[in-house]
């Protein structure tokens, strides 16, 4: 789409809302249902911002190609990679999935792998010949690093009022390695693509009031840690405060996008210059590149940009009594404990439209241990292998009219919330167990709330 017809779009997709009701909602968020709820942008874009969205848009919808290319300024595509673009693996800026058969390959799923020990600057120490992510995908005459088979098995579990339902147990088989067997010991992490929504007002918490929330000796006796992470700032060479990603292991935006760009596509920016071939690759190391670096600094910053403006939903049904009686059980049970409701953002010149607003994210940015059920047992940084950072849950209710399913958690799992919440373990084990002593209708009641979001 041309960007003048986006920026059309964008006026025409916005619902009219009452100042009564407007006062009650976060003040940068949209009141949309529609498909397109997480491609908006924040309410309170100036119009030249709006423009620099568009552009932004543009670009992370861009395919990229096999270099050389008379198709200047989007060559470099791989060698290795698992997307040709963003918007492959985040569709309609939306939440990823895993493969809904045994024949679909990745796209919105990719894994994450390591051995043991630490790597450079105290990351995941890179497998030597795959490095630090599987790659199915490759340019013509490269071989792929490899596939993943996944399989599930049902396990039951019982209500207190003895109503039963079922959770997928996934086995993932990483299977025709490229560059020699992969090694015993290999360390494996399945991640599908988050939702790109809020991105920019979680950047603008600030860091004091992110590690007020921390009790990594749970000094309050009440069950939940949480712990930040505190990971390598590319950009400042130095470590920083994690607040992206399913550990907390990016600290900036910028650094999520550049980081996808390299690992995802096989595209080199300012801040990751290098290709992704390793040693093992002779290959890849060899074929042609679109530049140095492939993506410049300008589409690093409006990509970046975009990003960190698309609005999360603004919340539905609040005078439902239902959705009312589930939000007060969300915070009876525990559950708002890690899912914090509210926090403020502060100052962030970079994108003066994310500063000083009460956000409604439904996360404390900081890391908790859930349990031996969804561990991967893989560190990330300050990460074990059995802890995740909170998951914000602003827009959770739309991810199926959005893209069409309702499989959440890590690796996408969960067939839909009530499985999500069973899955808890570790310090989320308190809150399911309240859970499953509700009645049915207060489990609905809750579920409703989620929905709400």
């Amino acid at each position: 789409m041309k960007p003048f017809l986006f920026i059309a779009t964008l006026f025409a997709t916005f619902t009219p809302i009452s100042v009564a009701e407007s006062m009650s909602l976060d003040s940068a968020l949209i009141v949309d249902t529609s498909r397109k709820a997480f491609s908006l942008p924040l309410r309170n874009l100036s119009e030249n911002d709006r423009r620099a969205f568009a552009v932004g848009n543009s670009f992370f919808n861009d395919n990229w190609v096999t270099a050389p290319s008379s198709t200047a300024g989007r060559d470099g595509l791989g060698p290795l990679f698992n997307a040709r673009s963003c918007s492959a693996c985040h569709f309609q800026d939306g939440r990823g999935r895993p493969p809904l058969t045994p024949d679909e390959r990745l796209v919105s799923m990719l894994f994450r792998v390591s051995v043991p020990g630490e790597g450079p600057h105290g990351g995941p120490n890179p497998d030597p010949a795959y490095g630090d992510q599987l790659q199915t995908g490759a340019i013509a005459g490269i071989a792929p690093e490899g596939d993943v088979r996944i399989a599930y098995a049902e396990r039951e579990v019982m209500y207190s009022d003895g109503a039963v339902a079922s959770l997928r147990v996934p086995r993932y088989t990483l299977t025709d390695p490229a560059y020699g067997e992969f090694p015993e010991g290999l360390m494996v992490s399945p991640r599908v693509a988050p939702a790109m929504i809020g991105m920019g007002l979680l950047a603008a918490i600030p860091e004091p009031d992110i590690l007020a929330l921390a009790d990594p000796d749970d000094a309050d006796k009440d069950g939940v840690s949480g712990r930040p992470n505190h990971v390598w700032n590319a950009r400042v060479s130095a470590k920083s405060l994690g607040r992206f990603g399913w550990k907390a292991n990016q600290p900036t935006v910028e650094q999520q996008v550049a980081g996808a760009f390299l690992g995802d596509i096989g595209i080199t920016s300012p801040l990751f210059a290098q290709e992704n071939c390793t040693g093992a690759q002779a290959d890849c190391a060899a074929a042609p590149h679109g530049g140095e670096p492939e993506v410049d600094a300008r589409k690093l910053e409006r990509v970046t940009y975009y990003s960190s403006v698309l609005a999360p939903p603004a919340r539905r049904d609040r005078s439902n009594p239902a959705v009312r009686r589930g939000e007060a059980l969300f915070t009876e049970i525990g559950c708002a404990a890690c899912h914090v409701v509210e926090m403020r953002t502060g100052a962030y010149p970079s994108v003066p439209a994310v500063e000083n607003q009460a956000i409604h994210p439904y996360t404390d940015l900081l890391l908790h241990d859930m349990g031996e059920g969804l561990a991967d047992g893989r560190p990330d940084y300050e990460a074990d292998g059995r802890e995740w950072r909170t998951a914000p849950l602003w827009g959770i209710g739309l991810v199926e009219t959005v893209n069409g399913h309702t499989l959440f958690l890590h690796d996408g799992r969960a067939r839909n919330l009530e499985e999500a919440i069973l899955w808890h373990g570790g310090e989320g084990e308190p809150s399911r167990t309240k859970f499953m002593n509700l009645t049915a209708d207060d489990r609905a009641a809750v579920i409703g709330f989620l929905e709400s979001l």
